[in-house]
């Protein structure tokens, strides 16, 4: 029986997309190669009694008008914030906490440098002239090169309302599309440990140094999104980031979708330039008018596509997509709950404190020296890390009075020997963890880990690729993944994308596939 729609992976994107297209009548089948859905938006329990997120971690960046559209809170969504936004512990005892109200976060500052925080009302102001003007674009199908009229049309309208913005604006705006995170934090702050706190942003799944061209869009990337209509707040999905997954499900099974689980797709089929459905890693053929992939570019074209199905520029250019995060991702069982210095030390520490994300990366120093102890030797002698507790938001991912804890683990080289060097690099990163939380070890009693290379295996993150490709200029907008096909269309007829590898990018926003849905449907 053919069916209409196949989406090809059960990520978020792709169950956002079959939600849209089974609501406007389109009789729609996932097929995802694990044993459930949500790709790296997913829970699993890793040691007996003890769940959590195992991809992605955190809730900022889903798109209020998805959650509204598929009824997500109505099919079992419930996210709660952190009571603080972020933690950056310090070597010498003391920490600077982003708490949420600005008055609080100038004081934090202000221990460290009191011209930072007098520049603080500067700096959000820039910043939410550009998510603004970044969000306006977030749920709109970029003008694509080599289109008709409307594609013309798209540009001007683009081009008018970047015209309303100020001289000044629009420096702002072309400095984060053009610089690195370094530069765009010189224009504002001066201490190193203030603009390390906020550089962090600019490196989250990005595998380079503070001083890399397109890491101050990586910045703008992550200050998006809102949680609970709260702009700038962080949450955690009640059940881990699988809740999302779930609720998405949910809602596209009751509009008719069909979902199959452990069932890995070979090929895409096509025929005379179209392509007329899949076929499975046990050699079935399942047909159908279209086909939409929810995977990374790198994997549909380089791997599920014979190279004959697609122009020679084409392939050429897709042999060169940039892939590669750098990123190692461990989930912990504790015993209790860590004892960081910095909260023993302080007065001003609460409960509240460990709630926080808490990112070991004090200086601009130490998030550089990271990358470059990767090239050199496979990972950072003293990694980037964040860590989650999200047990002290919700008490379902453990026992009472024992709590999980995610690790969130940066500049580990995706060409490492992985199967080889997996040991060494946990090692590495639990030494640093004693570092600032001594007795961490002691309260172990079970891990998960996931190097790059097992994100790849499992997810199909190319080289740990968080965001199914990197976020570079020449990677984004119209250009994502390649000019020419920045509208979820590809070179073969009726074969769409909708994954992450699309406008806007990475992240679990839910937006690529709203937005692929959009065009499918305005094709059918």
């Amino acid at each position: 029986m053919t069916t209409d729609a196949i989406i090809v992976g059960g990520g978020h994107n792709g169950l956002v997309c079959a939600g849209y297209l089974a609501k406007n009548g389109i009789k729609v089948k996932v097929i995802e190669k694990n044993h459930q859905v949500g790709g790296p938006a997913s829970t699993e329990e890793f040691h007996p009694g003890f769940r959590n997120s195992v991809g992605a971690y955190t809730v900022s960046l889903l798109n209020p008008k998805v959650i509204k559209d598929l009824d997500l809170h109505q099919h079992g969504l419930t996210i709660v914030e952190r009571k603080v936004n972020n933690l950056f512990p310090q070597p010498d005892g003391n920490f600077l906490a982003f708490v949420k109200d600005r008055a609080g976060l100038k004081r934090e500052i202000a221990q460290f440098s009191q011209h930072d925080a007098e520049q603080l009302d500067r700096y959000f102001d820039d910043i939410s002239m550009v998510s603004d003007q970044v969000r306006a674009v977030l749920l709109e199908t970029p003008p694509n090169a080599g289109g008709g009229i409307k594609d013309l049309l798209k540009t001007a309208l683009l081009g008018n309302r970047l015209r309303r913005l100020s001289v000044s604006d629009g420096r702002i705006l072309l400095d984060i599309f053009t610089k690195s995170v370094a530069e765009f934090l010189d224009y504002y702050f001066d201490d190193e440990r203030v603009k390390a706190a906020f550089a962090f942003d600019g490196l989250v799944g990005t595998y380079g140094d503070t001083n890399q061209v397109g890491t101050a869009y990586v910045l703008i990337h992550h200050a998006f999104g809102e949680v609970n209509g709260k702009q700038g707040v962080w949450g955690h999905a009640l059940g881990g980031m699988g809740a999302i997954s779930q609720a998405m499900a949910s809602y596209a099974q009751s509009q008719g979708v069909e979902i199959e689980v452990n069932c890995g797709v070979r090929r895409v089929v096509v025929e005379n330039g179209i392509a007329k459905g899949v076929e499975l890693d046990n050699g079935e053929i399942l047909q159908s008018t279209i086909v939409v992939s929810n995977l990374n570019p790198s994997l549909l074209f380089n791997e599920m596509l014979a190279q004959e199905h697609l122009p020679r520029d084409f392939a050429l250019r897709m042999k060169n997509y940039k892939n590669g995060s750098g990123t190692l991702r461990m989930n912990v069982a504790l015993r209790g709950l860590p004892e960081f210095t910095c909260l023993k030390n302080q007065t001003r520490a609460t409960s509240e404190h460990l709630t926080s994300g808490i990112v070991l990366g004090p200086t601009m120093t130490y998030l550089n020296k990271a990358y470059h102890d990767a090239q050199r030797s496979g990972w950072s002698q003293e990694p980037i890390i964040e860590m989650l507790i999200p047990s002290t938001l919700d008490d379902s991912l453990a026992p009472p009075d024992q709590h999980v804890a995610s690790l969130f683990c940066h500049q580990f080289n995706p060409a490492t020997d992985w199967d080889t060097h997996r040991d060494q690099a946990v090692e590495t990163v639990l030494n640093q963890v004693e570092k600032f939380a001594p007795g961490f070890r002691k309260l172990i009693l079970g891990q998960q880990v996931l190097t790059p290379l097992d994100l790849e295996r499992k997810f199909g993150l190319i080289g740990g690729d968080i965001f199914h490709g990197k976020l570079s200029l020449d990677q984004m907008f119209s250009a994502r993944p390649i000019l020419g096909h920045g509208d979820y269309s590809s070179p073969i007829q009726n074969l769409y994308m909708c994954g992450s590898g699309t406008h806007p990018g990475g992240g679990v926003t839910g937006v690529p596939g709203h937005n692929a849905a959009r065009e499918i449907l305005k094709d059918l």
